[in-house]
């Protein structure tokens, strides 16, 4: 309770899931505390809760609303990390170096006292020297983030593969709920700080309970990319000048794309890294002894162990972690439906499922609220990026709006050239 300890979300968050802490050790180490909202304490194996948990496998996030895995009394009061109470985590400790070299790790059960929650925002603004009514708070931050930073360089040097997707979000009117004005998502050094520590705690996991669950183990895996979709893409880009695109592995692809770029065209680089995006397969849930130890690995994140940890207000998967961690830890045995690989294998193959339908969905409602955003306004004329032209039409990104849509072609006898990517009416002469 005594250690500082806060979090940092979107504006506005009200399902919690994680808390950071960061102290100065005597030997010059930080300990870093990323404490997880202990969910599975309330949410007891084989109950109704439980059963329906499993059911739902994911909270389903869209433009105008949220449709929680949990009930809101868990998600929002019970379990959320909100700041000023005392609440009960998981949490992972990492003993790290000035230089974020790894010296310890382990898991424990706590109760934590958030001292703050605060928006990527507000977090930032502490770790720019804008704000200073916390001095604490502004120290932690900025040596979280001095770590983070390493971290992130440790990760892209291994070849992980730093992808990219356009985000919107909506203002909605209170009263019709229609959607009244759109923007990209506003990205701040201190997402990326948030993501740094929820990796390392959701590897650290995954290598605990890997080990000492060799054939029980829930992980994350993501395939390499899809082949023919790559090859697609290579031809394209030559297209576009770019003649050398290594993607035969991730350090490789890596590499690649960070060599991208367009004299004049700063948009080209994250629109390749958009395009390398859609390439690639899904990551999805496995259970350790049903595959193979070649398909543990997380292509995208160049790790060999990855699971999720950090999310079981939201996540499923997650408490089904957990309950792992716990077992390992002697705090509670594990459960009937945890100790059969064919229920895990049967578990894992639904929350595959549910997580791309709740994907699928989260796409389908932003794609609705853009029409009807742009229903309303009428007639636009915005400049774009012609993606790639296709019979049916010209693929165009809007970067003003994050946006991509395809131009209809007039109703000719069009003749599309891939090595040129040009479109001509009628034959062409020889």
């Amino acid at each position: 309770r005594d250690v500082l300890a806060f979090s940092i979300d979107p504006p506005g968050c009200e399902d919690i899931d994680d808390v950071l802490s960061c102290e100065r050790l005597p030997n010059g180490n930080f300990r870093v505390g990323v404490h997880i909202a202990d969910v599975s304490h309330f949410v007891h194996p084989d109950t109704p809760l439980d059963l329906e948990g499993a059911a739902r496998c994911t909270s389903v996030y869209l433009v105008d609303r949220r449709i929680d895995m949990l009930p809101k009394l868990l998600t929002t009061d019970i379990c959320s990390l909100h700041s000023g109470g005392d609440r009960l985590t998981f949490s992972c400790l990492v003993e790290i170096t000035p230089e974020a070299k790894i010296v310890s790790e382990e898991f424990t059960k706590a109760v934590i006292h958030s001292k703050a929650s605060l928006a990527y925002s507000e977090a930032q603004q502490y770790l720019d020297g804008e704000r200073d009514d916390n001095p604490d708070i502004a120290q932690a931050i900025q040596d979280l983030n001095s770590l983070a930073v390493q971290l992130r360089a440790a990760r892209v040097d291994q070849g992980a593969v730093e992808l990219a997707s356009e985000e919107l979000s909506f203002q909605l009117d209170s009263e019709t709920n229609l959607p009244t004005n759109l923007f990209k998502y506003v990205s701040y050094s201190t997402n990326k700080l948030i993501e740094e520590f929820m990796l390392l705690a959701n590897q650290a996991a995954a290598r605990r309970i890997s080990k000492e669950y060799r054939h029980l183990s829930v992980l994350r895996n993501h395939p390499p990319p899809k082949e023919d979709f790559m090859e697609d893409l290579v031809d394209l880009l030559k297209c576009h000048g770019v003649d050398e695109f290594d993607y035969s592995s991730n350090k490789q692809l890596a590499a690649s794309l960070d060599r991208i770029e367009k004299p004049g065209d700063p948009f080209f680089n994250k629109l390749v890294r958009v395009m390398t995006t859609r390439c690639m397969n899904e990551a999805t849930y496995i259970c350790t002894g049903l595959v193979e130890p070649n398909e543990y690995k997380h292509f995208g994140l160049a790790m060999d162990r990855y699971t999720h940890f950090t999310s079981p207000i939201r996540r499923y998967a997650d408490i089904m972690v957990h309950r792992f961690l716990a077992a390992s830890l002697e705090i509670q045995p594990l459960n009937d439906a945890l100790r059969d690989k064919d229920a895990i294998g049967a578990q894992v193959e639904r929350l595959n499922f549910k997580n791309r339908m709740a994907r699928w969905a989260d796409f389908a409602s932003v794609e609705l609220h853009l029409f009807l955003y742009f229903l309303s306004k009428g007639p636009m004329v915005l400049e774009g990026v012609v993606m790639r032209i296709k019979p049916l039409g010209v693929s165009i990104a809007i970067e003003e709006y994050g946006a991509e849509g395809v131009a209809e072609l007039p109703e000719q006898d069009w003749l599309i050239l891939q090595e040129r990517q040009g479109a001509y009416a009628g034959a062409l002469s020889p």
